[in-house]
């Protein structure tokens, strides 16, 4: 006598977990942002255009003067070339977090937080998606730059294969850094206009750093200013991994300002989030 099979009970799917739910979640932010950059590119342009017209400009116009004053010669333009494309590089990132930081304060004044809030999704996965679709937007924008570059004789032909990968993980957590701080600015921000005056600085900075002259050229009473803000070390190491230069000090000390602005970014932008009542 057979016995009777008992029926086989179906597997109940796996609940998710809260890191996947985060990470699905913030996906969805980001291509929300990466759709509206899309959708309004004028800002990007516009942003994007200041570092291209003074690449442009300080070549051709200053380019002779200032080789001169750089390499210690007879005017050569390719080297001043060489010289301030490092700079640029990361005054483009600059530029772009000020959008960030217009797009940030823009969803906290017009009603799409409080509708979020609403919702059953991740809290923090609104900013996660601005701040991962900053850094992708910088990062296209810096080869867009460095493109111009090398079309007007920006070359690089000392650089290693890992001295480019370290170069490219530099712009990266800069513009990790530099976007956290823009995010929290655009939270801390009454509206847009605010926001794009109140992040200004990361856009100025780069004007009084090592970018377009050496800090020994300066006004002794500013040099250790320009010396020690954040992106003069950056700059410096930047233009050691691609053109061989000596490094020094500022590898670490650009490491030590991209970890620093990043953690008081998050801390700053994620308490400002969570005690906004909007």
């Amino acid at each position: 006598m057979s016995t009777p099979s008992t029926p086989s009970t179906a597997l109940a799917p796996a609940r998710p977990t809260r890191f996947s739910l985060a990470v699905r979640d913030s996906s969805t932010m980001l291509r929300r942002n990466l759709l509206h950059a899309r959708r309004y590119p004028s800002l990007t342009l516009n942003l994007l255009l200041t570092p291209i017209m003074l690449l442009l400009l300080f070549v051709y116009i200053f380019g002779d003067t200032m080789s001169a004053g750089i390499g210690g010669g007879g005017p050569d333009r390719s080297v001043y070339i060489a010289y301030i494309v490092p700079g640029l590089l990361l005054m483009t990132i600059g530029s772009t977090t000020i959008g960030t930081a217009v797009s940030v304060s823009n969803d906290m004044t017009e009603g799409i937080i409080a509708r979020f809030r609403t919702m059953a999704i991740h809290r923090g996965s609104v900013i996660i998606g601005h701040v991962i679709g900053s850094v992708l937007q910088a990062i296209i924008s810096v080869v867009l730059v460095g493109a111009v570059a090398v079309a007007i004789g920006f070359r690089s032909t000392d650089a290693t294969v890992l001295e480019w990968l370290a170069a490219f993980g530099l712009l990266v957590l800069f513009a990790m850094a530099l976007t956290w701080i823009a995010v929290g600015m655009g939270l801390s921000s009454p509206n847009a206009e605010a926001a794009s005056n109140n992040a200004m600085p990361l856009i100025l900075l780069p004007l009084l750093s090592s970018a377009f002259v050496p800090i020994d050229a300066m006004p002794g009473w500013f040099q250790p200013v320009a010396e020690y803000q954040p992106f003069t070390p950056a700059i410096e190491t930047l233009r050691g991994l691609l053109l061989g230069s000596d490094i020094g000090h500022n590898g670490w000390l650009a490491v030590t300002w991209c970890l620093g602005l990043a953690v008081l970014g998050y801390f700053w932008s994620t308490a400002k989030f969570d005690a906004d009542p909007k």
